[in-house]
């Protein structure tokens, strides 16, 4: 997988920064959220909004912490900074935000419940250090860390948000533009998501993601 785009790092910031609200907007349906786009916005912006939960504003505010935070932040991509993106964006929502996942637990999906491997923080040390050193684009890095940490679920809450914003942080940080989950892709992505659950076969789930969720430019994220 080659990167498709190739910008200064300043320049993918701004990008990042243009498309916050619709980055926001997308992270909130990890967790189920239906605020619309424009409802995101106002959110965004600090306006009230009616019809939406107070715990759906909170995640909303928190993913735009997230999001600022990934987007600034100087220091390359470790655990520690997964572990800071878990602990801003699932701050109401899980038990104990930025704390790795100490014991079972459980994802639904449509083919029934999958129940990741137990968290062993030295491993998951060890496969981002392998990942971050390997021979793959930084675009395959960023998908295939993503993936793996989706699969893992190594937090208590939050764990698709946290690997969908550390895996653009990777992305911002090459300057090769940003992943984005159109939803008019979100039924085909659930799917695959799910099915990758259960195989551990990442293979056609990143090339898909390669051919339909990378964006470069202002205009096609």
């Amino acid at each position: 997988m080659k990167d498709k785009f190739h910008l200064a790092l300043n320049e993918n910031r701004r990008f990042a920064k243009i498309n916050l609200t619709k980055l926001v907007y997308i992270s909130s349906r990890f967790e189920g959220l239906t605020a619309t786009l424009a409802q995101t916005q106002m959110i965004i912006d600090g306006l009230n909004v009616d019809d939406i939960s107070i715990n759906d504003i909170n995640v909303i505010v928190q993913l735009k912490h997230g999001w600022l935070y990934a987007i600034n932040q100087t220091t390359p991509l470790d655990l520690t900074f997964e572990k800071e993106i878990n602990k801003i964006v699932a701050h109401d929502t899980a038990a104990y935000p930025g704390f790795l996942r100490n014991g079972s637990g459980g994802v639904e999906t449509y083919r029934g419940e999958y129940t990741p491997p137990l968290v062993d923080e030295t491993k998951e040390e060890s496969y981002l250090h392998r990942l971050l050193t390997s021979k793959q684009s930084a675009t395959e890095q960023a998908l295939t860390l993503m993936y793996h940490n989706m699969r893992q679920q190594m937090f208590y809450d939050g764990n698709k948000r946290t690997a969908f914003i550390s895996a653009n942080k990777l992305m911002i940080d090459h300057g090769i533009g940003l992943i984005n989950v159109p939803l008019e892709q979100w039924p085909v992505w659930q799917k695959k998501i799910a099915d990758f659950y259960f195989s551990n076969d990442m293979a056609d789930l990143k090339n898909w993601t390669y051919q339909n969720c990378i964006a470069g430019s202002v205009y096609c994220i």
